[in-house]
């Protein structure tokens, strides 16, 4: 038996599309799952999985990757802050606002979004928090509510200190923001979820749509899309703005918030983060067939990528260094270079995989995957990579100018000149 059984059974049961994560890493998980039931080859290992319940979802958490921290993506709580002043005083106290998590993994997002809107001096009764996640360990941790270093980082850590109490394991979460947060094991692609349908005033959902083929993107985007109320909000990751962009949402114009409504005839006025002034109601242009790229017509100009040679002469050192913390990885990110450099896109693609069959995911060999690809004229497998870069490592600036350029040849030109600026900006940051 060969490993496509097991891609079949993970896009069925969780819809992930393999290539999002990269083959390797599955296979990976597959590895460590026969090895721990001492399971005789793939063949004896498929019969185990088809009859227990406990190891189907044993091997979804093996191939699930979480990783997250409080306050990731800073930005995205400073604009839901103002935003749900403004939302509260819509709501004239008829009921608390209403927010999901989803997924909440081990629980730094909803609880950071409960910290973000205590600190921004909104009552606590005035807002309830649901986490979901389809990990029963990770919503496990989540509920114990005490965390590591790896959970806090960056230098701005003042909310540790008024919401967390010091202990020999950890830190502990105060229960003032515990009550808020309610978490449990569910899928977003569960029909169950049609009971809440528009009941969130904001709904945060993010670098989950990466993982998942076109088919499958679309379906839960709906499902998101019914649990947001017809005026609330949707956060996503940093390379899912593109997606959204396509299915009916635009971004509501607050710099690094990563937050999308509804694709309306006018845009409502929202206080502005930057100096909490209302911003007008701009009209909204339709969608005009001649901004699409169709086949067989030019596309619209747009910087292109460099040449792969010189892309990889230019990357900078503390990219191939900064994520390698042994001498192995090290060598082996050389390698990949080297081939790269060399023209051996092969060997180049190969070393790749031997990565990440060795090691933890690296947006550094993510983007190396995606210029090979790129290179080879496999835009959709190239516009995969580099998002899967951009998830591990949001400020990645190659990723970002290649994503772009790539979104700006299909004709996404709105969302190529997004990625073009975080790059500029990711240039200008200290230690970039």
């Amino acid at each position: 038996m060969n490993e496509q059984h097991f891609f079949n059974f993970l896009r069925e049961r969780i819809g992930l599309d393999v290539d999002s994560v990269g083959a390797p890493m599955v296979e990976r998980a597959l590895r460590q799952r026969c090895t721990a039931l001492q399971a005789n080859g793939l063949d004896d290992y498929w019969l185990r999985l088809q009859q227990s319940h406990d190891e189907q979802q044993a091997l979804i958490e093996a191939v699930i990757v979480p990783e997250t921290w409080f306050f990731r993506y800073p930005d995205s709580f400073t604009a839901l802050a103002s935003l749900a002043h403004k939302r509260l005083a819509e709501l004239a106290g008829a009921r608390p606002l209403r927010l999901l998590s989803l997924p909440c993994s081990t629980g730094e997002e909803p609880y950071s979004l409960a910290m973000a809107l205590i600190d921004a001096g909104v009552a606590p009764p005035s807002f309830l928090i649901d986490g979901m996640d389809i990990s029963p360990i990770s919503v496990t941790k989540a509920n114990q509510a005490t965390y590591g270093r790896n959970a806090f980082r960056g230098n701005n850590l003042g909310f540790r200190e008024r919401h967390f109490e010091a202990q020999e394991d950890g830190h502990r979460l105060h229960e003032r923001v515990r009550q808020r947060v309610s978490l449990q094991v569910g899928n977003v692609l569960d029909p169950a979820l049609a009971s809440r349908d528009g009941l969130y005033d904001f709904v945060f959902c993010r670098n989950l749509l990466i993982y998942f083929d076109v088919p499958t993107q679309q379906r839960v985007f709906e499902t998101l899309k019914r649990l947001l109320h017809p005026q609330g909000v949707l956060f996503i990751g940093p390379a899912e703005g593109s997606l959204l962009a396509r299915m009916g949402m635009r971004p509501l114009g607050i710099p690094q918030s990563f937050a999308y409504v509804r694709q309306e005839e006018t845009l409502p006025a929202l206080p502005s983060v930057a100096d909490g002034k209302s911003a007008r109601s701009v009209p909204v242009p339709p969608r005009s067939p001649s901004a699409l790229y169709m086949p067989g017509k030019s596309p619209p100009s747009a910087p292109l990528p460099r040449p792969l040679r010189a892309a990889v002469a230019g990357a900078p050192a503390r990219s191939l260094q900064g994520e390698a913390s042994t001498d192995t990885e090290r060598e082996l990110l050389a390698s990949i270079a080297r081939c790269a450099n060399a023209g051996d896109s092969q060997q180049a693609r190969s070393e790749c995989q031997r990565y990440l069959r060795q090691f933890a995911p690296s947006a550094q060999v993510y983007y190396w995957l995606g210029l090979l690809s790129d290179t080879e004229g496999d835009a959709p497998q190239a516009l995969t990579h580099y998002r899967k870069a951009l998830y591990l490592q949001p400020q990645h600036p190659e990723a970002l100018v290649h994503l772009a350029a790539l979104l700006a040849a299909q004709g996404d030109l709105a969302g190529a000149r997004r990625l073009q600026d975080r790059a500029v900006r990711a240039g200008r940051e200290p230690g970039q």
